[in-house]
C-alpha cells in the first residue's frame, strides 16, 4: 500500500491502530505547519523588523560620528566662542554710547577745521534703531578744496570710532574757482543698552 493510500485511510478516531510509518509522515506534516505558522506569525515580522533596523543603521552612525566629532572639538569650539565675545566686546567698545556723540561730532568738526575746510552746516539727523545699537546720521555741508576734502574724509575714517561718510555730492561754488562744496550724510554708530534694547523690541 503506498503512502498516500495509507493516509487517506486512516481513521483520527483510532491513531493508536496507525501503522510507524504513518504516524512518523503524519508528525512531520504538523510540524512542517507549526514551523510555517511559525514563520509567518513570528520570524517573518522579526525578518521585517531587522531590516528596518538595519536601513537606520547607517543614518544613526553618520548621526554618532557627527556628534562624536562635535565632543572632540567641544574644547575648539569653546575657545572659539570665547574668542569671538572678546572680539565683540572690543568692536562694541568702539561704538560711543548716546551721551557721547556730541563729542564725536565735536572731533570730526575739528578735523575738518584742521584740513582748513569750513563748515555750513553740521546737522544731527534722524537715528535708526537696529538690534543692539542704532545709527546716528549727521548732515553736513562744507566748502573747501579738493584734496583739503579727501584728507578730511581719510581721518575721520582714522578716527578709533566708528564713523561712514555716505551719499556725498561734490560741486563747484563757481565755475572759474577750484573751492568745492560738499554735502554728505555720515552716519555714526552707538550701542544701545539692555533698557534701550527693550524699549526697541516692544515698540
Amino acid at each position: 500500500m503506498g503512502i498516500f493510500e495509507e493516509l487517506s485511510s486512516l481513521d483520527f478516531n483510532d491513531i493508536g491502530s496507525w501503522t510507524r510509518r504513518a504516524k512518523l509522515v503524519v508528525a512531520s506534516i504538523f510540524a512542517l505547519l507549526i514551523i510555517a505558522a511559525g514563520y509567518y506569525f513570528v520570524i517573518k515580522k522579526q525578518i521585517e523588523e531587522l531590516d528596518r533596523v538595519e536601513r537606520q543603521e547607517q543614518p544613526l552612525k553618520d548621526q554618532f560620528m557627527e556628534k562624536k566629532a562635535l565632543a572632540i572639538n567641544l574644547d575648539a569650539y569653546k575657545a572659539q566662542m570665547i574668542e569671538a565675545n572678546e572680539m565683540f566686546e572690543v568692536l562694541k567698545k568702539q561704538l560711543p554710547n548716546e551721551s557721547e556723540i556730541p563729542d564725536l561730532l565735536t572731533d570730526m568738526t575739528q578735523v575738518g577745521l584742521s584740513r582748513g575746510l569750513q563748515f555750513e552746516q553740521i546737522k544731527p539727523g534722524n537715528t535708526i534703531a537696529k538690534d543692539f545699537y542704532a545709527e546716528k546720521l549727521v548732515n553736513i555741508r562744507v566748502n573747501g578744496e579738493y584734496h583739503q576734502m579727501a584728507s578730511f574724509i581719510s581721518d575721520v575714517a582714522a578716527l578709533p570710532r566708528i564713523i561712514n561718510v555716505d551719499n556725498f555730492q561734490l560741486k563747484r561754488r563757481n565755475p572759474n574757482s577750484t573751492n568745492l562744496t560738499m554735502t554728505a550724510v555720515t552716519k555714526t554708530y552707538h550701542y544701545l543698552d539692555d533698557v534701550a534694547v527693550v524699549e526697541t523690541d516692544t515698540q
